[in-house]
């Protein structure tokens, strides 16, 4: 009777892959970190720094190079460096060569609070650290300083970022006890009234409308405050 040596030579085939396979893993898992890389993944304005986040690295792992692989917990790492005050958020991997890889996304400073306490407010609307290795250029705010009265600059901020005119010239925000915010541009001597944060859309148009019959005319300088106040007009006063 003639053998049928086939489904010995399958199997024999599927216990080499297997045992190859199961050898390659356990030889990558001992291979040591040769290197580290960190790439800042957006705005190159460093508010945390490469030494600062290998600093954060060696206090929580120590000397990670030629620390073997299979020793380090990714989501771990991820979470350790995330957990810093100037972070959003961190993605680390390890390559084939042993490199391990960090990208990670800083935080976002859009307004500036200079009040009792100063700090930046980020585009998550969440209470940021001022940073001693750069200073944003975002819009200061300053007068009542509450979690209401944060939300609805944030709102304010949220909305004018948008808008590359309102973006570009707007450079402080004042809010007072009755929770009215005006606004202070950059080129020009008037104050912006915008009242409560309300109808930020219409307010806005308006006022753009506004600035750019008045640039035309060349009347700008003749006004020391301009109402936005009613969402429907705009009301100039005279210097």
């Amino acid at each position: 009777m003639k053998i049928n040596w086939k489904p010995f030579k399958i199997l024999s085939l599927l216990v080499l892959i297997v045992g190859l396979y199961a050898f390659t893993g356990k030889k990558n898992k001992q291979r040591k970190i040769t290197k580290t890389k960190i790439e800042f993944v957006g705005e190159q304005n460093l508010y945390v720094t490469e030494s600062m986040v290998n600093k954060l690295l060696i206090q929580n792992y120590g000397s990670y190079t030629n620390l073997p692989k299979e020793n380090l917990v990714l989501n771990t790492v991820e979470r350790a460096i995330a957990a810093h005050e100037m972070i959003k958020s961190a993605q680390v991997y390890l390559t084939v060569n042993g490199e391990l890889t960090s990208k990670i996304v800083q935080r976002k400073p859009i307004g500036r609070v200079e009040g009792v306490t100063k700090f930046y407010l980020d585009d998550d609307g969440k209470h940021m650290p001022l940073s001693k290795n750069h200073s944003a250029r975002v819009p200061i705010i300053t007068g009542e300083i509450t979690d209401k009265r944060l939300a609805d600059v944030f709102e304010i901020l949220k909305y004018t970022n948008t808008d590359d005119f309102l973006k570009k010239n707007i450079i402080g925000i004042h809010n007072d006890k009755s929770g009215n915010y005006a606004l202070k541009f950059r080129m020009e001597d008037f104050l912006v009234d915008l009242g409560e944060a309300d109808k930020l859309e219409n307010k806005f148009n308006n006022f753009k409308a506004f600035y750019g019959k008045a640039r035309k005319d060349g009347t700008l300088g003749k006004y020391s405050s301009v109402s936005l106040e009613f969402s429907n007009k705009v009301v100039c006063t005279k210097k």
